[in-house]
């Protein structure tokens, strides 16, 4: 069945309107609103309108970007931050997942006296493969994480894929007996904005093998057995940083020795 097109959001709610606790998690659906504030790369706004409350919000923070041709499935907490930066408080940590079969009309704000953010790379963030980071053993079995988008398998930049290639680091200088890869899939509907959204099971297998297939060049030679499962719950792991949909949509790494 064809969902009905989500219209984009042109006005900002009032800031009196906006109040919720700070921590507190938000879900919905909405078509992205970028503003064009000019303060160096990437400083541009991306602003969405859960349309049952009628608050605007700033999800810039998202390592998932929107693109205004699609609606977006936003998770996010609501930070201790007003709208001086985008017009807008803010939600991070956030997640912003593309719906690709749900179309927005594009629709685009001018700066109107809001600087948007000077963009720094989180500290989790490589800046150079050069300089590859060092560990020292002793070394035992672990289990890492990398995440996606919703119902989607690829690697996001400086996000999943800073992941994948620290976990190789660590496990080329661990040189375990193998590793065990496990896509999930989070495949339970749930109902979001009057839309009940569910990951294809699919997804699942096709995580664990993006993700084979990235360790297999990282790591030539490893023996590598891959696995999938449906069904996937939420779990309490640092990099999915508190958003319990972001850590179903998952694979995990474990090392064995």
């Amino acid at each position: 069945m064809k969902r009905p097109l989500i219209a984009a959001t042109m006005m900002l709610a009032p800031l009196s309107a906006q109040a919720q606790e700070v921590g507190e998690i938000v879900s919905f659906v909405s078509c992205p609103v970028y503003r064009d504030t000019d303060n160096g790369r990437k400083s541009g706004c991306w602003l969405v309108r859960d349309g049952e409350s009628g608050k605007q919000w700033d999800v810039s923070q998202s390592p998932h970007k929107p693109n205004w041709d699609y609606a977006v499935f936003v998770e996010g907490r609501v930070a201790d931050q007003g709208d001086e930066f985008c017009g807008a408080p803010v939600l991070e940590p956030v997640r912003t997942s593309r719906l690709l079969d749900h179309r927005c009309p594009r629709h685009m704000l001018p700066p109107e006296g809001y600087p948007g953010r000077v963009f720094i790379a989180p500290d989790r963030y490589l800046t150079s493969l050069a300089n590859p980071p060092e560990f020292e053993g002793p070394f035992g079995p672990r289990t890492f994480y990398a995440f996606f988008e919703f119902d989607r398998d690829f690697l996001v930049y400086q996000y999943s894929d800073f992941i994948v290639q620290q976990a190789a680091y660590w496990i080329e200088a661990a040189q375990p007996r193998r590793l065990v890869v496990t896509g999930y899939a989070a495949t339970d509907p749930i109902e979001v904005s009057g839309m009940e959204l569910a990951e294809s099971p699919e997804i699942a297998q096709s995580r664990a093998e993006v993700v084979v297939l990235a360790l297999s060049r990282l790591l030539p030679g490893m023996e590598i057995e891959t696995r999938w499962e449906t069904g996937s719950q939420p779990i309490d792991v640092p990099d999915a940083d508190t958003i319990p949909g972001q850590s179903q949509r998952r694979v995990e790494i474990a090392v064995e020795f």
